[in-house]
């Protein structure tokens, strides 16, 4: 009788202990859990308060831009590709056909030397900006300060419009570098980097009426390597692919003014990579291309290997980006 008594004393006890210890445990998991919550709320906050800026839902939108109509004189077939990429054409080449195996190249499109980045209009103009390329000639320098003009029509090679307080130079050989053609009115946004040194960022952003080329706005002290026109329901933006820094950035487009307020979106893995082209890829989601950059006499050209893409997308329900590497 003592003996079972005992037992049962013994096993209560063993009961009530791992009754005690359940509950502790669930409440030692319930703060835990609280703490590490909280803890990644703030995290995030963090995170999202410094590094993470909301531009709005976007969507890829058709462009109004459309090729120049002489090819269509030439009756050169679709798909068509502007290829500015120096492999086998100094200048500018038109590739053509299936597997875009057919180029059109004129020899006068070349005596401008190289071009960086192009922007087709409405009525098919395509306006170019210069690339010095390796070895510097006589008028290397002073081809950076121009906007080049392909006209739609003629197929002319021109150009278009000088701006005189541009000055590359050996120190830094890169002048206007990237442009964005803006359908809502007709006008061209122009980013220079020529003032820019390693201890100062100086570049400029125009914003030129193309009709009148008359210079609506200049925006200093920003470095753009790229840009490109997006238009979410939050507002409307020209994005950034700042030269200075490894970072994605963007500023607001109000009335037809850029707001000096610079927005990070998202940053590279490497400090050495900067963003050199940005499209739409589909709802919310943007491709981005990065190639090294340090304001050198490298040619861009010569890069392709070191040049990586990027999906960068945008997630509503948490309200941040997700950089993946394609």
């Amino acid at each position: 009788m003592l003996l079972s008594q005992l037992l049962c004393w013994h096993s209560c006890k063993v009961f009530k202990l791992k009754k005690y210890l359940n509950i502790f445990l669930s409440v030692l998991i319930v703060v835990f859990t609280f703490f590490y919550v909280k803890t990644l709320k703030e995290k995030t906050t963090d995170k999202k308060d410094k590094n993470v800026e909301n531009i709005g839902s976007f969507q890829k939108e058709d462009s109004c831009a459309r090729h120049p109509r002489f090819l269509e004189k030439l009756k050169i077939p679709q798909p068509i590709a502007i290829d500015l990429s120096q492999k086998q054409h100094k200048g500018l080449a038109f590739l053509y056909g299936q597997g875009l195996r057919h180029s059109l190249h004129l020899k006068t499109w070349e005596k401008f030397d190289y071009f960086s980045t192009y922007a087709l209009d409405s009525k098919g103009n395509m306006f170019l900006t210069p690339m010095p390329f390796i070895s510097v000639k006589e008028k290397t320098f002073d081809f950076q300060k121009n906007i080049y003009k392909l006209d739609t029509n003629s197929g002319k090679l021109s150009v278009w419009m000088t701006l005189e307080d541009v000055h590359a130079g050996s120190n830094n050989p890169f002048g206007i570098i990237s442009l964005a053609y803006d359908c809502d009115d007709h006008t061209l946004w122009v980013s220079a980097i020529d003032e820019t040194s390693y201890k100062e960022n100086a570049g400029v952003i125009y914003h030129i009426e193309i009709k009148t080329k008359k210079i609506l706005q200049t925006l200093n002290g920003i470095d753009a390597l790229t840009l490109q026109v997006v238009r979410s329901d939050k507002a409307k933006y020209l994005l950034v692919g700042n030269a200075r820094k490894n970072e994605l950035n963007a500023l607001e487009i109000k009335a037809q003014k850029l707001s000096s307020k610079v927005l990070t979106l998202a940053s590279l893995a490497d400090s050495h990579e900067h963003i050199r082209k940005i499209k739409v890829r589909s709802k919310n989601v943007l491709e981005l291309q990065s190639i090294p950059f340090s304001y050198t006499l490298i040619a861009e050209t010569s890069q392709n290997d070191d040049r990586k893409y990027y999906d960068l997308k945008w997630n509503e329900g948490i309200s941040s980006w997700t950089l993946s590497l394609r």
